[in-house]
């Protein structure tokens, strides 16, 4: 609820309140504060410059968000639980872009597993489906007219799902018409990030062979950084994300050509 004019905070109060809004929310944008407080976007931006200047968080396109650590790698059934209407609807948009005949690849994640879930439901095919999960693969295995391939490897207890060399090995001979990319951070300039190298590396090989790339991320994850990076912008045709997405971040995408769809 906005404050009135005749009781704005004093600098120092308000820095304090501008903290507890990024930890509870994530990030904060500078006309939201401007609104919120009463107060010049000029005195928000001079706000979080000086709460940027002693680490208490990390300024971004149009606001701050929280202090740049790496994002915690949860086990896939805690990931489940976590903004699943978001992630249905994620998963829902993302299979009406999949057309018969298509080979496509879904990364592991809980959103991704949403797609294949909706892929089954919709019946489209014939497709054939490339993935290093197996839920995504024990999901789609009784699913008619769906080939699937699995890639094996490394396999990671934490998300089901098969990373390392031999993965890569295998997915650098195939070809793919669409990727549908799972990510744990979605930072505006650094781009999509995972907290393991071994995921992140074998994201970047699915990135180099599809020919076109879809991020699908519920809010929670813009905004973030997590440990290692997948790969460059140039890369990513469009974002499919939750509404409540802030639109700093969305118009930041839009401005390096990343098509955003918001459900």
């Amino acid at each position: 609820m906005p404050y009135s004019k005749h009781s704005r905070l004093l600098g120092e109060e308000r820095r304090r309140k501008i903290l507890q809004l990024v930890d509870k929310n994530g990030q904060v944008t500078i006309t939201d504060l401007a609104e919120r407080f009463s107060v010049s976007a000029v005195t928000v931006r001079a706000d979080l410059d000086a709460l940027s200047s002693s680490g208490a968080l990390r300024r971004s396109h149009g606001g701050a968000v929280g202090r740049a650590e790496a994002t915690p790698d949860y086990p896939l059934r805690l990931k489940a639980a976590l903004h699943r209407a978001e992630k249905a609807r994620i998963g829902r948009a993302a299979a009406q872009l999949v057309k018969p005949n298509e080979t496509i690849i879904l990364d592991s994640g809980t959103t991704t597993a949403e797609i294949a879930t909706h892929l089954k439901e919709t019946k489209i095919q014939p497709i054939t489906v490339i993935t290093n999960a197996l839920n995504i693969a024990l999901e789609l295995a009784d699913a008619p007219r769906v080939s699937i391939i699995l890639i094996g490897g490394l396999l990671r207890p934490v998300s089901y799902s098969s990373v390392g060399p031999q993965a890569e090995a295998m997915l650098r001979d195939l070809h793919a018409d669409h990727l549908f990319l799972a990510v744990d951070g979605f930072d505006s300039e650094s781009g999509p990030s995972t907290p393991d190298v071994l995921e992140a590396q074998l994201n970047s090989v699915m990135v180099r062979i599809a020919r076109e790339v879809t991020v699908v991320a519920d809010s929670s994850k813009l905004g973030r950084r997590s440990v290692s990076r997948i790969g460059p912008f140039e890369r990513i045709a469009r974002l499919i994300t939750d509404k409540r997405a802030s639109p700093e971040f969305i118009e930041a995408l839009r401005k390096k050509g990343v098509e955003v769809k918001l459900v």
